[in-house]
């Protein structure tokens, strides 16, 4: 079987001038990262012409470590759609590094539902992600040099700095260091650490900014930390948002590449959905719905995450309304929440996937609560059995949602074509009516109550005494108008990975809550929430190289 990057290297690729065509962009406004790439400028976006495309979100269910294939769901999906005459683009986030060369491999989709140039959108792609860890590290670097200042000292009380160093690597090593060691010259010395830039509130900022000035607001927005007399400090105290934002100039900008079958697919931005918002760039998704007729996006590991931060947060704060909801299932992650284990998920086993169900329903449950008829696809792979796909098709239809079969990483296009119809159906049934679940003028704890308990199913929600301190400063600073993006395991419907299926009775742990005000969110952490993740035994770093002719191997 040809592995992903076998695939991606026999395609034939257009120049991005020909996919800027598809989409009736001129190539006058196109910036070149050569002949596959280009940057699309701001003025492109068109609000009359948002409100009249439709919006397709792509989610899943829990995931097993290995994902459920959202991204390559997405990708065949808008080439099954482009297939049946609905003009479609995909817009999707751009691969962190630390995944890449980690265990899960890249985020450019998989087999012939790719997003191509696939080597460069996994590595480097057109720097979006180094300008993001510059302009974090920037303010890192600022914050220091004021500690160190005796002539421009702001009187920050070094123990309060909440800002640490981000970079695109899974170092373990670098999660909590001692820094300013060396003697006067160097600083003074603290404690701090690196998160990975994914999990940089800079990530999450450029992800919902609508356009360059208030990028540069949000910049100057970031909470830092206190002085000594208690006093917030924040980015705009130490007047670096303008060479932050100089910094994140051409980042702001959403990225045009294709799918292997020659459809326009925009990627931008890259938060990951356990820590952040799990979403593209609020840009990247109005310049496709300016473009094209129908968007399909997608939000990062199961519906309780990405889905409900992009439904609360992303699309109450830019105004956006997705007409469906496509709920990925695989026969391994039901069979997996049915109880078997991670060494059985390929062999047959009907029981285990009607077990799994509950998870499955639990999700569909949560996208009905927002007015949205959400489908099912199930991702199909080749140790599936029919007896297997026809217990979801029977549990899906008693509950009045389509499940379709796609086989999008073995057909492409051809494969999602019924998805594409199912999909289209909805729409043009004018069956949903989104409606967010909380209002944010509504205090902290009832909006992390509302989703504890409505979304992960939870029986109750406790907080830690630091959590309550938490609260308590939140409420003084006058952020207590802004949503909640909860921090939480991917692995369970709970805060611990071990609960499998559809967990009930159970109880939200809040440790503590962090201030995102640049982004304009609250971050309340359940769990062991890690922000620089480790390389396992054997990262897949070892499986890549590449030959004398420039040819990369290995990515997956």
């Amino acid at each position: 079987m040809p592995t992903d990057i076998d695939i991606a290297r026999k395609a034939t690729l257009q120049h991005v001038r020909a996919i800027a065509e598809q989409i009736n962009v001129s190539e006058e406004d196109l910036e070149y990262y050569g002949r596959h790439k280009a940057k699309l400028p701001l003025h492109l976006i068109d609000h009359d012409k948002i409100k009249t495309s439709n919006l397709i979100l792509v989610s899943a269910i829990s995931p097993t470590p290995a994902g459920e294939g959202k991204s390559t769901m997405s990708i065949g999906l808008t080439q099954g759609l482009n297939r049946i005459g609905r003009a479609t683009t995909v817009v999707l986030r751009e691969p962190s590094l630390g995944p890449v060369f980690g265990i899960k491999g890249g985020a450019a989709g998989g087999g012939y539902s790719q997003v191509l140039p696939m080597e460069d959108i996994n590595l480097h792609f057109t720097g979006d992600f180094a300008a993001v860890e510059k302009a974090h590290n920037l303010l890192a670097a600022l914050i220091d040099n004021n500690i160190q200042s005796k002539t421009k000292s702001l009187g920050i009380d070094p123990r309060t700095v909440l800002w640490k160093r981000v970079m695109d690597m899974n170092d373990r090593s670098l999660r909590k260091v001692v820094i300013g060691l060396g003697g006067t010259g160097s600083g003074i010395p603290r404690e701090s650490g690196f998160d990975i830039t994914a999990a940089s509130e800079i990530m999450a900022i450029l992800c919902l900014s609508n356009d360059l000035m208030d990028l540069k607001e949000r910049l100057g927005n970031i909470f830092v930390g206190f002085t000594f007399d208690k006093k917030p400090v924040y980015a705009r105290d130490f007047n670096g948002q303008g060479a932050m934002t100089a910094l994140l100039k051409d980042a702001i900008k959403p990225n045009l590449v294709q799918t292997i079958e020659g459809n326009p697919a925009i990627i931008h931005g890259g938060p990951f959905a356990n820590i952040a918002q799990g979403t593209n760039t609020v840009i990247a998704t109005r310049m496709g719905m300016s473009l094209s007729e129908y968007v399909v996006t997608e939000a990062g590991f199961g519906a309780d995450l990405g889905a409900e931060k992009f439904l609360n947060i992303k699309c109450q704060s830019a105004g956006l309304a997705p007409k469906v909801v496509v709920l990925v299932a695989t026969i391994r992650a039901l069979k997996y929440h049915g109880g078997a284990g991670l060494d059985q998920l390929t062999e047959a086993n009907a029981e285990a996937v009607e077990k799994g169900l509950v998870n499955l329903e639990k999700h569909i449950e949560n996208i009905q609560q927002f007015g949205i008829q959400p489908v099912v696809a199930i991702n199909k792979f080749t140790t599936d059995t029919d007896e297997e796909i026809a217990v979801i098709q029977k549990r899906c239809t008693a509950l009045g949602v389509d499940a379709i079969v796609a086989e999008v990483w073995a057909k492409g296009g051809e494969g999602a074509e019924d998805l594409a119809k199912a999909v289209a159906k909805v729409i043009d049934a004018g069956q949903s009516n989104f409606q967010p679940l909380y209002d944010w003028k509504a205090p902290v704890m009832e909006k992390i109550e509302t989703i504890a308990t409505k979304i992960y199913g939870a029986a109750k929600v406790e907080y830690s005494s630091r959590a309550k301190i938490d609260l308590r400063r939140i409420t003084k600073l006058g952020l207590d108008h802004l949503p909640v993006c909860i921090a939480k395991t991917q692995k369970s419907l709970s805060d611990n990975p071990k609960l499998i299926g559809r967990p009930e009775g159970f109880t939200i742990t809040v440790r503590e809550i962090e201030i995102a005000a640049g982004a304009g969110f609250l971050v309340p952490i359940t769990g062991n929430m890690m922000r620089m993740p480790g390389l396992p035994a054997r990262p897949s770093a070892e499986g890549i190289d590449i030959d004398a002719d420039g040819n990369i191997s290995g990515l997956f």
